[in-house]
């Protein structure tokens, strides 16, 4: 079956999980049926229309583009049931109450088509259960997906089938979850919590039990049990504040109520009073009034975190991080700390790594699933199993036993191995069967740092490499530090073209960091501002035009592949290549005013061409002017790639990849596309409307400083960028060339880079990450 055949969707239950994953699949641009509960007899529908008008409220939105949220259709369950027949996939995500959701199916039942998905987004009932007293072809059809929190954000999809489940079914599931959705796929067994929350729950308590155990203070634990571990930046207390201290209780309950009297867990799950009574006064974390952290806004917004000793609040500390190599992840250094910030690495890692040893082969087959999960579901940048690599099993088994705890057999097994090998390039894992096994990717995903494994570089330089992506196609990566543009960029794209003119058909402009890229090297441009350097900057900028004026003349297709941040020369790419394959999660656009500059590398003429040439936009010189003033002026940009295309940042041709896996395989496969025929774009030549156009933009960014909207400064940077939109010296009735705008852009970037206010904003953004309004 082909998840092509998920055409329909019915989530019911209209909570945030149900809400969050209705809104996903209209992301999708699958229709959606969202049904809840009748509460109000005066509008029955409003329990799941309420929930909408709430997503669209909300932030970070659930919604990658309002165009979405018109594709979620709202009912209730007592009149709009039978609309079940029409959809492809049932999903309930209703309370977690077994009866509830049983009396439910017996309903569903009624209604559905034969063949037709069922599936509950339960995080606790086993699946033998919820199908109890249903029929055969019911059970067939009846599956478990556990989304994760956010669902847009979340990559994580665990799924359990049942011993009945039809396999087909749940593959068309899991394959739609992964194209559609954008989801990681991770098959678990039918066990309490499934893999991410029994050891994520697990790893929870371990730290919070060694906190208060062990006297160390949360700003302690979140520093020895965070960056050092792979642990994202908020830490453990942090975490749980994210996630809701009044969800703990919860979770401990449904463990503890689920798993045998003998798993690890029981021994250390229990309650602090301290805890109890924050939940009791509301401080349930950042949904609350606060809770292990706290921004007291009585003593001037004050940043203060709670004593576990006392119970009171008290001005956040800086906590002694650990440094050198434990600080860089070394854990076997971590662990050999004395004293407290040792004790604590080891109270935390060796509890939580000896569990995750011991869910094999229970709730997973294999150890790439637990990895998977916790990467997945709770942002850890290793896998417990890669993080064992790091101490070594063997270490590992011999401290434990030292202790006189249990080793799991799988430590046993490995003994001196590592868990994970490369083998010719193949990255391996080690097997229960004590033998290793490739790590195989599915079908249609490509991964740059599987090619990287294998190749050595055709390019290369201090900040870019190109790499041979197979079947013609070369890849440009940014690999600078956080993916920032600089010469050495501009120095790799002249050297690319001529060798993929040669040997190649064609390029795509691609990376795996976190961003894309966030744009120009400010750093590296305020040192030459601090000193003077005009000269170099100008160079810079002129550099970086030729560079991708001769990407986009190339005699090959070029194709962008964003993910994560494309901002200023970054959006600026993009807007010169022949098409771009975005993933979902693209924020992209010019945002160079926001730093007391404009768009100087050839972005103000690809968009004033774009918006030009945009169904429906009217003609004449001013108005594509006027949509382009408006966007770059205020430094938008855009929250997801289809809100990209809205704001014309990207075509309405380009092409959305909803997995980030599968975004290099999609990019390929657009640029070789292209290939057949083709002849790059012809020169383009512009209608500009001069000063009168000028004076238009003008007087209306006077009307905003005027009403508070725009600083003082704002008024000056857009006026240099009006400059440049409405052709300068140029009137309504000249052409002006695209080299006349590049010079323009030159010209009036110069004037921004001399002036003081601009290196004053650019500081404070290289300082805190937030734009100066000066």
């Amino acid at each position: 079956m082909s998840d092509a055949a998920i055409k329909k969707v019915c989530v019911i239950g209209a909570g945030t999980m149900g809400a969050g994953i209705a809104a996903q699949v209209a992301n999708a641009g699958v229709p959606v049926l969202l049904l809840d509960i009748v509460r109000d007899e005066a509008n029955r529908n409003a329990v799941a229309e309420d929930a909408v008008k709430r997503l669209l409220k909300t932030d970070p939105a659930p919604f990658m583009s309002k165009a979405a949220a018109k594709l979620v259709e709202t009912g209730n369950i007592d009149d709009h049931l039978g609309k079940v027949a029409e959809c492809d996939w049932i999903i309930e995500a209703i309370v977690e109450r077994l009866d509830l959701k049983q009396s439910l199916y017996a309903k569903i039942e009624q209604h559905r088509r034969d063949g037709t998905a069922v599936s509950s987004n339960t995080s606790t009932i086993p699946l033998a259960q919820l199908t109890e007293g249903r029929s055969e072809g019911f059970k067939r059809d009846f599956l478990i997906t556990h989304f994760f929190n956010p669902p847009r954000y979340m990559r994580l999809l665990e799924i359990v089938a049942g011993p009945e489940s039809d396999a087909a079914l749940v593959d068309k599931v899991a394959g739609f979850a992964d194209r559609s959705l954008g989801k990681s796929v991770v098959r678990t067994k039918d066990t309490p919590g499934f893999i991410a929350n029994r050891l994520g729950v697990f790893w929870i308590q371990a730290a919070i039990n060694a906190a208060f155990d062990l006297g160390v203070t949360i700003e302690e634990a979140d520093a020895i049990g965070g960056k050092p571990m792979g642990v994202p930046k908020t830490g453990i207390f942090g975490l749980v504040d994210l996630i809701g201290i009044d969800l703990m209780p919860h979770l401990q309950k449904s463990l503890t109520g689920t798993l045998a009297k003998d798993d690890p867990y029981q021994a250390i799950a229990r309650t602090q009073q301290l805890i109890e009574k924050m939940i009791a006064d509301g401080y349930t974390g950042r949904k609350g009034k606060g809770g292990f952290y706290r921004l007291n806004r009585e003593a001037g917004k004050r940043k203060e975190a709670i004593d576990l000793a006392t119970g009171d609040y008290r001005p956040q500390a800086k906590a002694t991080v650990p440094t050198g190599a434990a600080a860089k992840g070394d854990l076997a250094a971590l662990l050999a700390i004395k004293g407290k910030v040792g004790e604590f690495a080891w109270a935390v890692l060796g509890a939580t790594l000896s569990y995750a040893a011991g869910l094999v082969p229970e709730a997973a087959d294999d150890i790439v699933a637990i990895d998977d999960a916790m990467r997945l579901g709770y942002n850890w940048t290793f896998g417990p199993f890669e993080l064992i690599d790091k101490i070594g099993a063997a270490e590992l088994a011999e401290r434990l036993a030292a202790e006189g705890k249990p080793v799991p057999p799988i430590l046993t097994l490995a003994g001196d191995r590592s868990f994970y090998r490369f083998e010719e390039g193949r990255r391996q894992y080690l097997g229960l069967d004590g033998a290793y096994h490739d790590v195989v990717r599915p079908e249609g995903v490509l991964l740059l740092e599987d090619i990287k494994r294998v190749s050595q570089p055709l390019v290369k330089t201090a900040s870019a490499s190109l790499w041979d992506g197979g079947d013609g196609v070369a890849i440009l990566e940014f690999t600078g530090k956080m993916n920032a543009l600089d010469g050495d960029v501009m120095t790799a794209i002249g050297k690319a073209i001529p060798l993929v003119a040669k040997q190649y058909k064609a390029l795509v402009v691609y990376n795996e960091g976190g961003n894309f890229t966030a744009g120009a090297n400010l750093g590296l441009a305020l040192f030459a501002l601090n000193i003077a350097a005009w000269g170099e900057v100008e160079k810079l900028v002129a550099g970086g035009q030729q560079a991708y004026k001769a990407l986009k003349y190339a005699p090959f297709p070029v194709v962008g592949a964003p993910a994560g941040m494309a901002l200023g020369g970054g959006c600026e790419i993009l807007l010169h290549c022949d098409a771009v394959q975005a993933h979902a999660e693209s924020y992209i656009g010019l945002v160079e005013c926001g730093v007391g500059l404009v768009p100087a590398w050839g972005g103000c003429g690809e968009m004033l061409d774009r918006w030009r040439k945009a169904k429906g936009m009217p003609q004449g010189p001013m108005p594509a002017v006027a949509k382009v003033f408006e966007t770059v002026s205020t430094a938008s940009y855009s929250k997801s790639a289809a809100e990209a295309k809205e704001l014309g940042f990207l075509r309405p041709s380009d092409g959305i990849t909803m997995n980030r896996d599968r975004l290099l395989a999609d990019a390929k496969a657009k640029a070789l596309a292209l290939v057949e025929g083709y002849q790059p774009p012809a020169k383009p030549e512009f209608r500009l409307p001069g000063d009168g156009g000028r004076a238009a933009l003008t007087m209306a960014v006077e009307g905003f400083r005027k009403r508070g909207l725009a600083t003082p400064y704002d008024e000056v940077v857009s006026a240099s960028l009006a400059e440049v939109l409405t052709g300068g010296e140029a009137d309504w009735v000249d052409t002006v060339s695209e080299d006349q705008l590049l010079k323009l852009e030159r010209t009036e970037f110069m004037k921004r880079v001399r002036d003081p206010r601009t290196i004053a904003r650019i500081e404070q953004m290289l300082e805190t990450g937030k734009p100066l309004r000066n």
